[in-house]
C-alpha cells in the first residue's frame, strides 16, 4: 500500500512522510505532458490543436497524432492538475499541523510559482504554472467545503469550460475569424476576443480539476487506501467512457475536414472525456503502485519527486532542440518528434533517480523550498 506518515518537523516534508502513490502518478503525468507539448515546440500552437495544420506528412505521423488525441491530449494534464489540487491541500494540512500560518505560507509559495511560471512563459507560450498559481487562490478560499461539495464545484467549473468553448466557436463563426495561430497557421490576433476567451476556458478547466483533486485527495482516493475494487471499477468505467469520447472528437473533426467551423466544437467530446479518462489512468497507476515495489517504479517516483525540475527541463530541451536547432528542418515531423520524446524520457528516468541518490530534492524544487521557507534548506543527503 502507499505509505503515508505525517512529518513532525517544522520544515519541508521528510522522505518518510511522502505518499508514494502521489509521486508515481506525478512521475507518469509529467512524462505524459511532454507527449502533449513536444509537437508545439517544433510546429507551434495550431498543429497542437489541429492535426492537419502541420507535421502530419506520412501515415505514421497521422497514427502518432490520432493516438495522441485519443490517449494523451488533456488526460495527462488532467492528472497533473488533479495532483496540484491534492498537493496544495497536503501542504496546507501539514503546515497547519506544524503550527505555521498555513494560508499565508501557501499564498507566498504560489506567488513564487507565479514568478516561476512567468519566467517559463517568456521561454515558451504553453506554460501552465501561472494558471495553477492563480487557481490556488480559489482553492484556498474554498478549501473548507465538504469533499463532495468541493468536487461538485470543480465539476461545474470544468463543465463551464465546455460552455466557454461553445461560445468561442459561435463568435468565430459569426465573425469569420480565421483563428490564426490557434487552428490555422499564422500569428495570433491579439485584438480578437477569441484568444482571451479560449484561455479563460482553459483556466476554468484547470481550476475545476484542481478543486476536484483537492476533494478526491481528502477522500483517501489518491493515497491508494481505498479498496482494490474501487480502483478497478474507476479504471474500467473511466476509460470506457473517456477514451471513446476522445475518439468521437477525432472523428467529428476529421469528418468535417478539420474545418475552422468545427475547430472548437470538435474538442468538446475530448474535454468531457478528460475527467473519466484521467481518473481511469490514475486508478491504474494506484493499482500498480499498490502491487509492490520495483526499480522502475522507484525511478518513476523519482521523476515525480522532481516534477517541477523535469517539467522546466522538458521545455528547455524542446526549445533548444526542436525550436532553435531543428525549427527550420523539413524532415522533422510528428514521428521524429516522438523520437525526441522517448530520448527525453530515458534521460529523465535515469537522471531523476541518479540525482535523488545524492540529493534530497530536485534543483528547482530545492530553490522553491528555500524561497518558500526563506531559509537555506538541506540539499545533500549527508546533510541530514
Amino acid at each position: 500500500m502507499a505509505t503515508y506518515q505525517q512529518a513532525s518537523d517544522a520544515g519541508p516534508v521528510r522522505e518518510s512522510a511522502r505518499i508514494t502513490s502521489l509521486d508515481l502518478i506525478r512521475g507518469v503525468a509529467v512524462l505524459g505532458i511532454l507527449l502533449m507539448n513536444a509537437v508545439s515546440f517544433k510546429f507551434g500552437t495550431s498543429p497542437y490543436f489541429n492535426l492537419n495544420a502541420g507535421g502530419s506528412e506520412t501515415a505514421l505521423d497521422w497514427t502518432v497524432g490520432i493516438f495522441g488525441e485519443i490517449f494523451v491530449d488533456q488526460k495527462f494534464m488532467g492528472l497533473f492538475s488533479l495532483l496540484f489540487g491534492a498537493g496544495m491541500i497536503l501542504f496546507i494540512d501539514r503546515a497547519a499541523q506544524r503550527g505555521r500560518r498555513a494560508v499565508m505560507l501557501n499564498l507566498w509559495r504560489n506567488a513564487l510559482l507565479l514568478l516561476i511560471g512567468t519566467l517559463h512563459y517568456t521561454l515558451w507560450i504553453g506554460d501552465v504554472l501561472m494558471v495553477y498559481a492563480v487557481s490556488s487562490v480559489f482553492l484556498i478560499a474554498l478549501r473548507n467545503l465538504k469533499n463532495k461539495t468541493l468536487i461538485s464545484v470543480g465539476v461545474v467549473s470544468f463543465a463551464l469550460s465546455a460552455v466557454c468553448t461553445l461560445l468561442v466557436q459561435s463568435i468565430a463563426n459569426a465573425t469569420g475569424d480565421p483563428l490564426s495561430g490557434i487552428w490555422t497557421a499564422g500569428q495570433i490576433d491579439t485584438n480578437s476576443p477569441i484568444p482571451p476567451l479560449f484561455l479563460f476556458g482553459y483556466f476554468l478547466r484547470a481550476l475545476g480539476l484542481i478543486l476536484m483533486g483537492a476533494g478526491l485527495y481528502r477522500t483517501g482516493f489518491m493515497n491508494g487506501s481505498l479498496s482494490p475494487k474501487v480502483y478497478r471499477t474507476t479504471a474500467i468505467v473511466g476509460l470506457a467512457v473517456g477514451l471513446p469520447l476522445a475518439a468521437l472528437g477525432v472523428i467529428v473533426t476529421a469528418a468535417n475536414d478539420y474545418s475552422r467551423e468545427i475547430a472548437f466544437i470538435g474538442q468538446i467530446p475530448n474535454t468531457l472525456g478528460t475527467i473519466p479518462a484521467s481518473l481511469g489512468y490514475m486508478s491504474l497507476i494506484i493499482i500498480w503502485n499498490n502491487h509492490g515495489d520495483s526499480g522502475f517504479r522507484r525511478r518513476l517516483r523519482a521523476v515525480g519527486r522532481m516534477a517541477l525540475t523535469n517539467y522546466l527541463a522538458q521545455t528547455i530541451l524542446g526549445v533548444l532542440l526542436l525550436t532553435m536547432l531543428l525549427g527550420d528542418v523539413g524532415w522533422v515531423n510528428r514521428a521524429a518528434v516522438l523520437v525526441f520524446v522517448f530520448a527525453v524520457w530515458a534521460i529523465q528516468i535515469w537522471w531523476s533517480q541518479a540525482w535523488l541518490d545524492r540529493f534530497l530534492y530536485g534543483p528547482a524544487e530545492w530553490l522553491w523550498r528555500c524561497a518558500t521557507y526563506r531559509s537555506i534548506q538541506p540539499l545533500r543527503r549527508h546533510a541530514r
